[in-house]
């Protein structure tokens, strides 16, 4: 073989290896799509904040102890890890990535924005790898599908309904200058109430295939989140009551008469603050409106729930967390093992 010959195979072998080898770090930072009908989180746990989020016997959460840095847990809250610095919110999960709403403490280049990083992320499962998908202020999103729907404030555009897929393409604006809640989606359909700008807060469905908007009842309602057909959801009309109305037969029952501040909803248990100038409370009931009972007297917020605890905390004091079993008794302890890891962290 001339010397010549051999010196052109030499070019192709390292050509193909170079090749073979662009090819390898495509697949391997590709970002696999969803199935159309991925959910990143309830919607009830969005509606409280998002500090909460679970998947495969996993929990995500923003640790209020830890200035709402990023942690995980198992469910029984076993096997606490940090997993990220800075001030975390409306987490979800799809897949082998987390995405979530974030504010940093410091600049970092590496999250693909100059300065102090805030807006949509998205991360591998152990907060490594962190990519930018939109540098904006956040004031709710949900996973649904491949794509993040967001509601994004601008103070030169207002609000507006935003989008990008997943791996950081395609991004939209899907409806500008509106305020449109996209948590709660269902196979393929963000539910949503009408606000004040659109002169009525009757009950929306967004097809995310199509962009279409359509009316599906003209309630008065707020919050809406949609489980075995029923919409349940905040009675404006009468002094926020909550009540759930039927997709299938078109009627309404009243779940309890107390005027509520938020609520969440999970499997078969609804729990709500009750509005009261003198006997407020956290309270739940059964989903058809039977067997309400107190949870804990006073005035409480961003009611998060997984498949064992539902977390909560005081209006305006982020600490103590409170937690209670999700189906057991009610027994209201102190998120103690969040407290605990925080303080580990700073040793």
């Amino acid at each position: 073989m001339t010397t010549r010959m051999r010196n052109i195979l030499i070019f192709i072998g390292t050509a193909v290896i170079l090749l073979l080898l662009m090819v390898i770090a495509i697949l391997i930072g590709r970002v696999p799509l969803n199935d159309e009908n991925t959910v990143g989180n309830t919607p009830g746990n969005l509606n409280n904040g998002g500090y909460f989020c679970e998947s495969d016997g996993r929990v995500y959460f923003a640790n209020a102890y830890d200035g709402y840095a990023l942690y995980s847990m198992n469910s029984d809250e076993s096997d606490l890890r940090k997993l990220g610095e800075g001030s975390y919110s409306f987490l979800n999960v799809g897949g082998d990535y987390l995405y979530y709403s974030m504010i940093g403490n410091s600049d970092d280049y590496e999250l693909g924005f100059i300065g102090t990083p805030y807006g949509v992320y998205r991360s591998k499962l152990n907060g490594k790898k962190v990519t930018g998908l939109d540098r904006s202020h956040i004031i709710n999103m949900q996973l649904c599908g491949s794509y993040i729907y967001y509601e994004k404030y601008d103070n030169k555009k207002a609000v507006s309904l935003e989008k990008i897929r997943i791996d950081k393409k395609d991004k939209q604006t899907v409806v500008p200058e509106a305020i449109i809640n996209p948590n709660c989606y269902v196979d393929g359909t963000i539910y949503y109430n009408g606000d004040d700008k659109s002169k009525d807060h009757y009950l929306y469905a967004l097809d995310t295939a199509t962009g279409v908007s359509s009316v599906v009842w003209e309630g008065d309602i707020w919050n809406p989140i949609v489980q075995d057909g029923y919409v349940y959801y905040m009675d404006i009309s009468s002094n926020y009551r909550l009540c759930r109305y039927s997709l299938y037969n078109d009627t309404v029952e009243v779940l309890t008469n107390d005027r509520i501040d938020m609520f969440n909803l999970y499997d078969n248990y609804i729990y709500y603050q009750v509005s009261s100038p003198t006997e407020p409370a956290l309270k739940r009931m059964l989903i058809d409106g039977s067997s309400p009972e107190v949870v804990r007297e006073g005035v409480f917020q961003n009611i998060n729930i997984t498949s064992q605890y539902v977390y909560f905390n005081a209006f305006d004091e982020p600490t103590p967390v409170y937690k209670t079993s999700t189906f057991g008794p009610v027994a209201v302890t102190t998120f103690d093992a969040a407290m605990e890891a925080s303080i580990d962290e700073t040793k």
